[in-house]
């Protein structure tokens, strides 16, 4: 199993790293690392992220679809992994969304993330990019 962070979404229409996102998804999609993830506070932060960056509407608008009409099964921070992840925040220091993508992967016993971002791996986990 795998989750996807916000950077590989982002990059998918505007990043130095858009042709290995897509390569990263693609092979996701066609099922090399089992099931995929990425969570509501994901979605949220890619699809402005990419507004934000593109100033294109249309483009924020397209990624969410492709997100929501996918494989990817999009899971939701509820009120105990809401303070759980807060509590990892206050621990570890890296973003509270990057915080909630590391409890939910414990949560749901899933071993891999596929991200840009090699902060992870001084976290223990298993980085894929």
């Amino acid at each position: 199993m795998i989750f996807i962070d916000t950077n590989v979404f982002v990059a998918y229409y505007n990043n130095i790293h858009h042709e290995r996102s897509l390569e990263l998804i693609k092979r996701a999609i066609e099922g090399y690392y089992g099931k995929i993830f990425t969570s509501d506070y994901v979605f949220d932060e890619s699809v402005t992220v990419t507004l934000v960056r593109t100033k294109d509407i249309e483009k924020a608008v397209a990624l969410g679809e492709y997100i929501l009409n996918s494989e990817i099964e999009l899971l939701s921070v509820d009120e105990t992994r809401f303070f759980e992840t807060w509590n990892l925040f206050e621990e570890i220091g890296m973003s509270f969304t990057d915080c909630t993508n590391i409890s939910l992967m414990k949560l749901y016993g899933i071993d891999k993330l596929m991200t840009f971002d090699m902060g992870f791996r001084d976290k223990g986990v298993e980085v894929v990019s």
